[in-house]
Order: structure tokens, then C-alpha cells, then sequence
């Protein structure tokens, strides 16, 4: 992997997205591949966070354990999804965990290392921060959906951000990027199964989405759209 490659890799909200090719060269050099299977953890809640990961294959589940005992399903990651960075730059304890879906390799970078490439490169922990402050505001907007939203676009919301890139092959549907049954989807929205249930079953009846074997798709993105707009 060259650093071109991986800034193609990258996520828009990535914590490196906005770092230079020198940079990324140096993380490349620094860093190592690790893969992990299906099944496996990648990093654990509680577990001490002195590595940092980049996923370049693969798709994991990011997750909690809150107070209550109540899983929440806080994302998906895929290829250029930034892992473990919380941890890792303030030597706290991992705040999730990441169990793998598919078989994910991943550019592993140590505290260590990364201390020597911020002190190489100027400007990039400026960067950083930034990229910090752009996640902030992402995170804030989940929590408004989360707040602010009814629970149709709440739900309308949750599923574009799980919907597979569109590559003009489905005429207008779409799928999602993983098969997520009732109860796990309501975990990721933070939904009852019932109201999952019955928001689908509406969905169902005005085509905005079909259900097979326990996977969703999207008939209709832009009315799907439009719920998740409503208030």
C-alpha cells in the first residue's frame, strides 16, 4: 500500500483525511497489517487503548455496553473507518467495542509511533484537531436524530447511513450494507423491536421498502429521504 491508496481508502470523516501524502507515508511506514477473522474482537470496552487502527478490508460492528446493561450499536465500520482513536490519544480506556463482520484487514499504529510523526510533520497535529472537531459536529447531528426526531425519521435516518454505495445497477433500489435483524437495527437506532416492526410493516405497504429473508431494501430512496427530513 502506497499513501495514494490509502487517501483514496480514507472516509471523509476520517481522523487522516486531511493529512498530506508525506504523512501518510510515514503512518504506512510506521504502522503494520494486521487481519482479523469473522467473529473475532478487535478491540474490547475497558481494554487498555495504546494501538490505533485504520480499516483497509472488511466491515466490524463499533458497540457499547451502557450503564443499564443495554447494547447500543454505535456504527459500521468499513474500509478507511479510523478505530480506537479516543483511547489512543488520551490514554484512556477503550469506550466501545469492535466485533468483526467480515474479515477485516487493518493498519495498526502504535501511541509510540504516532508520537514521532506528529513531532516530524508540523502543522499535521492542527489537522488533527480539526478532523476532531469535524466528527464532534457529526456525532452531535446523531444525537439530535436521536432527540429531536420521531421514530419513522429516526429509523429513515439509520438506514441511509447503512445503505451500500449506489453504483446505478439497481435502478433506483438499494440494499443494506449488512443483513441486521429487527432487534439489532433497533439497538443501532435506538428503537424497541416493536416499533422497528411496525415502522417496516407500514414501509412494506407504501413500497418505500421490501423485506426477504431478513434483509432490508430500499424501493424508494427519495421518499425514504423525505421521512428522514420530517420532523
Amino acid at each position: 500500500m502506497d499513501a495514494a491508496l490509502l487517501a483514496k481508502t480514507l472516509t471523509a470523516q476520517s481522523l487522516f483525511a486531511d493529512c498530506e501524502q508525506a504523512e501518510l507515508s510515514d503512518i504506512i511506514t510506521r504502522g503494520h497489517v494486521r487481519a482479523f477473522k469473522p467473529g473475532q474482537t478487535l478491540m474490547a470496552q475497558g481494554d487498555k487503548g495504546d494501538t490505533l487502527f485504520i480499516v483497509l478490508k472488511g466491515l466490524a460492528r463499533v458497540s457499547m455496553v451502557a450503564a443499564n446493561g443495554r447494547e447500543i450499536i454505535l456504527d459500521y465500520a468499513e474500509p478507511g473507518h479510523v478505530l480506537g482513536e479516543i483511547a489512543f490519544l488520551d490514554g484512556g480506556e477503550r469506550t466501545a467495542s469492535v466485533d468483526v463482520i467480515d474479515e477485516v484487514e487493518a493498519l495498526v499504529l502504535t501511541r509510540a509511533a504516532f508520537a514521532d510523526i506528529v513531532g516530524k510533520h508540523q502543522g499535521l497535529a492542527l489537522r488533527l484537531l480539526k478532523a476532531m472537531a469535524r466528527r464532534l459536529r457529526q456525532n452531535n447531528a446523531v444525537i439530535e436524530a436521536d432527540r429531536a426526531y420521531a421514530s419513522g425519521p429516526r429509523l429513515a435516518r439509520f438506514l441511509l447511513r447503512l445503505l451500500m454505495a449506489d453504483d446505478g445497477t439497481h435502478e433506483g433500489t438499494a440494499q443494506l450494507k449488512i443483513a441486521l435483524s429487527q432487534g439489532e437495527l433497533g439497538n443501532f437506532a435506538g428503537m424497541s423491536r416493536e416499533q422497528i416492526n411496525r415502522q417496516l410493516s407500514a414501509w412494506v405497504d407504501g413500497g418505500i421498502v421490501a423485506l426477504k429473508s431478513g434483509r432490508v431494501t430500499v424501493l424508494d430512496r427519495d421518499a425514504l429521504s423525505d421521512i428522514a427530513e420530517a420532523w
